[in-house]
């Protein structure tokens, strides 16, 4: 199994610290909240709690995949933060950097989100898009009826997307490599079509969007 940690303290942060404990991996909790980060901690049962903030004020995140849980707005300063603590780390980024008005992204055009997160990053981390298309709710509750829940990743290097892919795994769900990092654009515009589809027709979150083979 996998040494996890995950920096943020809101929703989508308990659902993966939740499913990725219960799929046997060591999970370590981060936010800027010490208390807040103990509360949750505890409340999860078996995972601790780290330092937030760049060495030697705060300890190097202590799994090998980090997960990227807190706003896309602080994400990259949270890398340049760690800076070399994040040296050969797997760094999962699940954020979608929509604009507030819904009608497009506030990264620069032709990037990502996660493009732009690894700009941050040393040189030898490796930058992985996952979870972003992913409700946190749903992601809680896990596949449903029979059907199992997706999840698409992106990334440069195989090795990375093969150790996100396991970790995936472990929590019960389907990974589906949709190639290298500039599919980020992609899968966080899947992110944007399902906000449109919540506020347009669907009318709520109570949906994923996934693989379907025919035949």
């Amino acid at each position: 199994m996998s040494s996890i940690s995950i920096i943020g303290l809101g929703n989508m942060a308990r659902a993966l610290a939740d499913r990725a404990l219960a799929g046997g991996n060591a999970v370590e909790i981060i936010g800027r909240d010490p208390a807040k980060a103990k509360e949750l901690a505890a409340t999860l049962g078996g995972a601790t709690v780290g330092t937030a903030g760049a060495a030697p004020a705060g300890a190097a995140p202590a799994g090998d995949i980090v997960v990227l849980a807190a706003p896309y707005a602080g994400a990259a300063a949270v890398v340049r933060k760690y800076g070399d603590a994040l040296r050969g780390k797997v760094i999962v980024d699940i954020t979608n950097p929509v604009a507030p008005d819904l009608q497009g992204f506030v990264v620069p055009d032709g990037s990502s989100g996660a493009q732009e997160i690894a700009k941050a990053a040393p040189d030898d981390a490796h930058v992985v898009k996952a979870f972003n298309t992913v409700f946190s709710h749903v992601l809680a509750a896990g596949p449903a009826e029979g059907r199992p829940l997706d999840v698409f990743i992106a990334g440069d290097d195989a090795q990375a997307k093969a150790r996100v892919s396991a970790f995936v795994e472990s929590l019960g769900l389907r990974p589906w490599d949709t190639g290298e990092l500039s599919m980020a654009r992609a899968l966080e515009n899947v992110g944007l079509l399902e906000l449109g589809l919540m506020n347009h027709s669907v009318k709520h979150t109570n949906f994923s969007l996934g693989i379907t083979f025919l035949g």
